[in-house]
């Protein structure tokens, strides 16, 4: 069996950056024009041979050139992938999402919006809970007569809104009274802690205070529903037909397997569990879903402000340019002081 040196590395490199670009399989004089490595073709088509029977490349046929294997592409990610910059158009982009003021409420929606618009990827994000929200704060906004929005902020930066409508017209002034007793009254309360009798409670004080005719029926039931909401895990898929433009899954049953899996919340959930904060490749057959095993995935879990902002995979094929994608997700980390 030969041995794996530095010549069979760089030419293991240059077979696969040139599939990740042509979805072609790769022939020794290919490389030899492409790549000054000061090597005949005979020279590379001995090395590519000897890469195959290591089992780092596959010959399709016997007439073709080489592609990479699961086994080529892993030890490219792990030992040859040279660290890539953005762009500055990259950056900027990235960098319109992530100067937030604090709001986490669809902060992974955008930035899995931002990262498929620069990979042109598939991106599936959450948006998982640290721990229950809490009210932080109510405000209560006239829209129209007893038209009102109830706002609420929780500990967590989620801003959630309700629309309801109230037995009588309220203004806007009143409003803002009602809203800070409100506040005062249900801060660092949780979805748990509205049971009828917190409500009873809650209709107690406002008539100590003044606002009998005030319906906090309605209030209570528009918080309660907004802090439930609040509390279920979000996942956004972004770009999943962008799958489908690559040649690897023109098979139209191949695809639709693909897309399917991608559309059950089940496997979504299975796809972005035991996350951690550095950056993490599965390869093909590495994956657990048989409709992925053409697939590569690359995952890492964000905290914003030390909070767990959420998970988010970038799936892609096997010849997915691993080192963009490695390099969008540590501009990410790094954003909010994890990773390089």
């Amino acid at each position: 069996m030969p041995k794996m040196n530095e010549r069979k590395m760089k030419i293991l490199e240059a077979v696969i950056s040139e599939y990740i670009t042509t979805a072609e399989p790769i022939g020794s004089r290919t490389i030899a024009k492409r790549h000054d490595f000061g090597l005949s073709s005979a020279t590379i088509r001995n090395e590519m041979s000897d890469l195959e029977e290591m089992g780092y490349v596959v010959a399709l046929h016997a007439s073709s050139g080489r592609v990479p294997s699961n086994k080529g592409y892993r030890l490219y990610v792990d030992n040859v992938m040279k660290k890539r910059r953005l762009t500055a158009a990259q950056k900027e982009h990235l960098a319109q999402v992530l100067q937030k003021d604090g709001r986490m409420d669809n902060i992974m929606r955008e930035i899995a919006q931002a990262v498929s618009f620069i990979t042109n990827y598939t991106i599936i994000a959450t948006e998982p809970l640290a721990k229950s929200h809490k009210v932080r704060q109510i405000q209560l906004i006239v829209i129209e007569g007893p038209i009102v929005a109830v706002v609420i902020i929780t500990d967590q930066n989620a801003v959630k809104n309700k629309v309801v409508v109230l037995p009588n017209v309220i203004s806007q002034g009143k409003a803002n009274r009602v809203s800070e007793a409100l506040t005062a009254l249900l801060q660092d309360s949780m979805a748990e802690d509205f049971t009828p009798i917190y409500a009873g409670m809650l209709r107690h004080r406002f008539k100590e205070m003044d606002f009998a005719d005030v319906s906090v029926d309605v209030f209570f039931a528009a918080i309660r529903e907004a802090l439930y909401n609040a509390n279920i895990m979000q996942i956004h898929t972004i770009g999943i037909k962008k799958i489908l433009d690559f040649p690897e899954f023109s098979d139209l049953d191949k695809a639709r397997a693909i897309v399917g899996t991608l559309e059950e919340k089940e496997n979504l959930y299975a796809l972005l569990g035991d996350m951690s904060d550095s950056v993490r490749i599965t390869i093909g057959e590495e994956n657990d879903n048989a409709s992925l095993k053409e697939c590569s995935i690359i995952r890492a879990r964000i905290s914003i402000n030390n909070q767990m902002a959420g998970n988010i995979a970038i799936i892609g094929p096997t010849r997915m340019d691993y080192a963009q994608v490695v390099a969008v997700l540590q501009s990410v980390l790094s954003t909010f002081g994890i990773g390089e």
